[in-house]
This record gives structure tokens, sequence and C-alpha cells, in this order.
């Protein structure tokens, strides 16, 4: 019996965008569209989608908030900027490489005002929920993913790349996900995030979510000028986004307790 033909990287995503993939590819292959974060100190350019994403989470001085998968550290830097020295910013990553650049980035781009109320920390993400629940104001997770415009653009990862990909990377981030909302407070917010373009890790990770805890939860609508919405979240595509993106995320809230 004849071996099924191997799907490629194209024929995956052709067939998730139809028409459309062709000109998300090029956009794909295209530079970042750049927002500077300049607190003083040494500037960083992190793409205007991660940006809107950051901000959404909507932030305030005095929040408790963690970032439960920090580095490289753009998006800690935006919590970091709206806390301005206030509350407490619990910035995690369980990779130790990743960890140091991770420092050296709050450290090169804070004023030191700001760093008082940092911490880094090596967790799995996955027991945040077990060891610290309803602990967080916000929380954000931008999750592992599938990150196609790297992919796309290293010949090495793409020759690797296999449709099981999301598929795998879509039970940690549901993991992740559900941590998340253990570690939060009732009445706190998370933003869940990746830059992956399959809805398996998108959309389809919140509606398992909200199949399966829909007690605890409830998704908030949001909206920008950059930008489309999903059926649960906000994806920001390069190639109807001026060359941001991509991201993807869905902002939620945990239901304050019932008496």
């Amino acid at each position: 019996m004849a071996k099924a033909k191997k799907i490629t990287f194209d024929q995956h995503y052709q067939q998730l965008f139809a028409e459309r993939w062709e000109s998300l590819r090029h956009a794909l292959l295209q530079e970042v569209d750049y927002h500077c974060l300049d607190f003083g100190a040494e500037p960083y350019y992190l793409d205007r989608a991660s940006y809107i994403a950051a901000e959404a989470l909507g932030v305030r001085p005095g929040d408790r908030v963690l970032d439960m998968c920090a580095a490289p550290g753009g998006k800690s830097l935006v919590i970091a900027a709206a806390l301005a020295g206030t509350g407490f910013l619990q910035c995690n990553d369980r990779s130790a490489a990743r960890r140091q650049r991770l420092q050296r980035v709050l450290e090169q781009s804070l004023p030191p005002a700001w760093q008082g109320n940092l911490e880094i920390s090596g967790h799995d993400g996955t027991n945040f929920g077990r060891y610290q629940p309803a602990a967080w104001d916000k929380i954000l997770l931008d999750a592992p993913c599938s990150s196609e415009r790297h992919v796309l653009q290293s010949p090495p990862h793409l020759a690797q790349w296999s449709p099981a990909r999301a598929k795998n990377l879509a039970v940690q981030q549901y993991a992740l996900l559900c941590s998340a909302v253990d570690a939060l407070r009732p009445g706190g917010e998370l933003i869940y995030s990746t830059c992956a373009l399959d809805e398996r890790e998108n959309d389809q990770v919140i509606a398992k979510l909200l199949k399966k805890r829909a007690e605890q939860v409830q998704v908030v609508s949001y909206s920008s000028p950059l930008g489309e919405k999903t059926q649960y979240g906000w994806h920001i595509l390069p190639d109807q986004s001026a060359g941001s993106g991509p991201i993807y995320f869905c902002k939620m809230r945990k239901k304050a307790k019932k008496p």
C-alpha cells in the first residue's frame, strides 16, 4: 500500500487561508513594522502587533502581574511601563538561555526606578495554577507556538516542519492556559497570545477552555484599527496590517465565585 504523500508547509496554509495565502506568504517574508519602546535607557524595537497585544492586558499602576512566558522581554517592557515602578511584575521563562536575554533586555531598557518591583523566574508555567492559585491581578500568556514567520524565513526549520507541530503545541498551550486561569484571582484578566497562523493554536485552544471551564472564565471583547476579529479573539496579520504580526490574542476575565 502506497504511503500518503506528505503535505507541505505551503499546502497546509493554502488550505487554511485559500486565495489569501499568496499575499500573506509574501508579507511574512518582508520587514516587520516595529514600535520603538524608549524609556530613557536603551531603546527596544517590538513588533507593533506584539505591543498592541501586551497593551490590551490593561495593566494599571499597583497591579500584580505575571508574564508567564516572558522572554525575550518586549511585552514585559510594555507591562513594566504601565506599572511605572508600582505593584509587582514576575517575568517567567523556563529556558535558562532565554532568561539571560530577558534579564539583559529589562536591565538595559528600563529606568532603574522601574526595576525594583520586578522578579525573573524559571518555573514550569503549567505549575503556577497549582502553587500560586488566585494570586495575580493580570496574566500575560504569550505561549510557545509554531511561529510560522520564523519557519518560513529559515530553510532548516522549514525542512523540519510538520502539520503535526501545531497539534502537539496546542496540547502544551492548553495546559499553560489552564494554569493561568487557576493562578488568576476572581475578577482578574489575562491575555492568551501566540504568533501562530494555525487556528488550532489560537481560537481552538480558547474553544476548548470555554467548553471545559465555562463556569470560570469569559471572553472580553476587543477591537483595534489594526487586525481582524476571530471567533473569540483578535488576529493581526502582516498582509493587511502594514507588516505587523502575525499575532493572535484573546482577552479573558475570571468570573467571581458564586456565594
